[in-house]
């Protein structure tokens, strides 16, 4: 089914693109005395889905938030969201080959909707639910036990990009709510090291593995299951008693003489948006308990529900979709540092740089023609405070500009604090986020150079009460959304991935050469990998 109704429209062509390139000419400048004041602080601020948004910080007036309003409505950027949801086929370049697929991530979550957006989809999310339940019920009840009769109480999740970035990002955050017997590592890298690494670290005789791939023919993947098979063989163990699948039905992996369960994943769901599929839920309901694994899609599903409203003070992710665009397209910012004050997110912002990047890192429209515009940033970051004491630097005297969207939380997650000097840490904490956002834009006069900051560099907030599953869930929704949104406006296709395959079948040009000399056969003749892998001294 194709988005019936939606008319694709080309940037430079929407009439509020002309209107704010003409307002970018001379964007607010928030160094000046009296811009940042009380009013505007109370006033630019946005809330829906559990978060709030505050953007003072952003470098526009009423006139431009007006055009951007105007810019999400012309491009239909919301119908496109609600045809997206509905089973519309948005994963395609029209008139050339490409993926023709359905965009059906929000159907994962919609499974608490007495009347489901897409039924089909949102029952085949049931069914893989109703299986995950039975499965951890076995695992807690003891009907599904190692072979020597003790509980499993370790994971190793083996997979690679979409496969790893958004699960492990939503386990390191919410750890504070695992189950204490309970401990899940992960291996991704096809670096043999790593997977070294995380076995030595486990009892294999009381540790599952997921491995997790739709295709069951990821290269990465199937070499990191068989390094973590021969190490189970050593231990004397069979794998078969201890291996899950997550992988598309009827797939290579979809085995059961190789694996104790197979969980779907269905081609609907792209690998960057697959987080609250059976990719992240097999692991996350192991280590939280079926109840926080639900509690996560809860918070997605609500954060979806904001992201249908058309009124951008209303929605968060439509917001912060459009201040990106003000940034990239209209004030030329090539960067976005997503700087979290929380620990906890520690790899959120690996997972955002893959949802972003190979979503909207993109040169040709839905059409196939050349971009006359920019796409997406290059996305950065790394918790604060400890940024702080690296990179800001150049965020506040740098001759390069970057973006940022502070993501705090108002209470921790532990609940363990102390008061020094009459504050308590978490205050310290929220303190500095807010104190960052305000020196960005509002800079310092200094008689000595070294100590002048020009200010006048945009920011935004991202706040809730605190990160608990459900807060994660819409936080990571929210994301996916903004993404989702800056792809409909830029015309582009934000679901496919072209992009990382050229770099796959050279390497597997270069593995041919390895591959003859273990069987003692002629190189290809293939002069320009030969001289490649000479240069580099490894033939």
């Amino acid at each position: 089914m194709a988005a019936e109704g939606v008319l694709y429209r080309n940037f430079n062509e929407l009439p509020a693109q002309a209107k704010l390139s003409q307002l970018a000419l001379n964007p607010l400048d928030l160094s000046r005395p009296g811009v940042v004041n009380p009013e505007r602080i109370a006033n630019y601020r946005a809330s829906g889905g559990g978060f709030d948004l505050l953007f003072f910080g952003q470098r526009l007036d009423e006139r431009a938030l007006a055009a951007l309003q105007e810019l999400a409505d012309e491009s239909q950027a919301v119908r496109q969201f609600a045809a997206m949801r509905q089973g519309a086929v948005l994963n395609l370049i029209e008139g050339f080959a490409s993926e023709n697929r359905q965009v059906l991530h929000c159907s994962c979550r919609d499974v608490f909707s007495k009347m489901p957006v897409e039924p089909k989809s949102a029952e085949q999310a049931k069914t893989e639910l109703a299986k995950l339940r039975c499965f951890l019920m076995e695992l807690a009840d003891g009907r599904l036990s190692a072979p020597n009769g003790e509980p499993f109480t370790g994971m190793i999740q083996v997979g690679i990009g979409g496969s790893d970035l958004g699960p492990r990002a939503l386990y390191l955050a919410l750890k504070a709510y695992a189950r204490p017997d309970r401990v899940v590592k992960f291996i991704s890298n096809v670096d043999p090291d790593d997977a070294a690494a995380v076995l030595g670290e486990l009892d294999l005789a009381r540790t599952l593995v997921n491995v997790v791939s739709k295709s069951g023919a990821t290269l990465e993947t199937l070499a990191n299951e068989e390094l973590a098979r021969q190490a189970y063989r050593r231990a004397g163990l069979k794998p078969e008693d201890y291996f899950v699948a997550v992988t598309g039905q009827g797939s290579p992996m979809d085995n059961p003489r190789n694996y104790l369960r197979s969980f779907y994943l269905f081609d609907y769901v792209g690998g960057r948006y697959s987080a609250t599929s059976m990719v992240g839920l097999v692991m996350l309901g192991f280590a939280l308990g079926y109840e926080g694994a639900l509690a996560i899609l809860r918070g997605a599903w609500r954060m979806d529900g904001a992201a249908l409203e058309p009124e951008i003070g209303k929605n968060p992710a439509l917001l912060l979709a459009l201040l990106g665009i003000w940034n990239r397209n209209f004030l030329n910012y090539e960067s976005l540092a997503v700087l979290p004050y929380s620990q906890a997110l520690t790899r959120f912002v690996a997972h955002l740089q893959q949802l972003d990047m190979e979503s909207n890192g993109k040169s040709i429209t839905r059409q196939g023609q050349e971009l006359a515009w920019q796409s997406g940033p290059i996305v950065w970051g790394e918790p604060g405070t400890n940024g702080q004491h690296s990179f800001y630097q150049l965020l506040h005297q740098g001759t390069g500009l970057a973006p940022v969207e502070f993501i705090g939380f108002r209470q921790n997650q532990y609940a363990q604090d102390l008061v020094l000097q009459d504050t308590t840490a978490q205050e310290k904490l929220l303190a500095n986020l807010l104190a960052q956002s305000l020196a960005l834009a509002l800079g310092q006069t200094d008689a000595n150079p070294n100590r002048r900051f020009p200010g006048n560099r945009p920011s935004s907030i991202l706040l809730t009460d605190r990160l608990t599953p459900e807060s994660m869930g819409a936080l990571l929704a929210l994301y996916e959304a903004k993404v989702v949104f800056q792809g409909f406006v830029w015309n582009i296709n934000s679901f496919d991935q072209e992009g990382v395959q050229l770099g796959k079948t050279l390497a597997s040009r270069l593995l041919a050469h390895y591959a003859a000399r273990r069987r003692k056969q002629p190189a290809p003749a293939d002069p320009l990998a030969q001289a490649l892998l000479a240069a580099a001294k490894l033939v």
